[in-house]
C-alpha cells in the first residue's frame, strides 16, 4: 500500500496513509508554524506508542487494569552524530500490579514492530518521476 507524502504549505508535510492524514511542521524556531509535531518527533512517538499498543494488548489480555500505566521514553545523543545512540523507555507501572508480570509486561514491550525495524533496518531506494 502506498503512502502519499505532500506539502500543503509553509514547513508542513503531510502523509495520507491508510486512510489518516499524518500531519508534521516544523516548529517556529525552524521556520515552521508549530501547528504539530515535526517528522522526527512522529518517529520518536512511534517508538513509544509502539511498545505502548504491546503493553496494552498484554494487560487487557490478563484483565489487568492500565489505569497509571506510562510508559516514559528518553533519548541518549551522540555528540559527534548528533544522532540518537540509545532509546531508554521506563514501563512505570502501578503498586497493584501483578509481581508476577513485571518481566513479561517488558518482554511484551520488546515485541514492538518498530523496535524490531530499528534492529534490522530496511534498505532505500529514493528516485524521481515526472507526472
Amino acid at each position: 500500500m502506498d503512502m502519499k507524502i505532500y506539502f500543503p504549505g509553509g514547513k508542513r508535510v503531510y502523509a495520507d496513509f491508510n486512510g489518516y492524514t499524518h500531519e508534521t511542521d516544523q516548529p517556529l524556531m525552524g521556520g515552521g508554524e508549530g501547528s504539530s509535531g515535526a517528522p522526527f518527533e512522529m518517529f520518536l512517538a512511534s517508538l513509544g506508542t509502539c511498545a505502548g499498543i504491546y503493553v496494552l494488548g498484554f494487560c487487557q489480555q490478563r484483565g489487568i487494569d492500565t489505569s497509571g500505566i506510562e510508559i516514559i521514553q528518553s533519548h541518549e545523543f551522540n555528540p559527534m552524530t548528533r544522532m540518537i545512540s540509545k532509546v531508554n523507555m521506563k514501563i512505570v507501572l502501578p503498586d497493584s500490579f501483578p509481581e508476577k508480570y513485571k518481566e513479561a509486561v517488558i518482554r511484551s514491550a520488546n515485541q514492538c514492530a518498530v523496535k524490531k525495524h530499528m534492529e534490522n533496518p530496511p534498505t532505500f531506494s529514493i528516485t524521481t518521476k515526472t507526472k
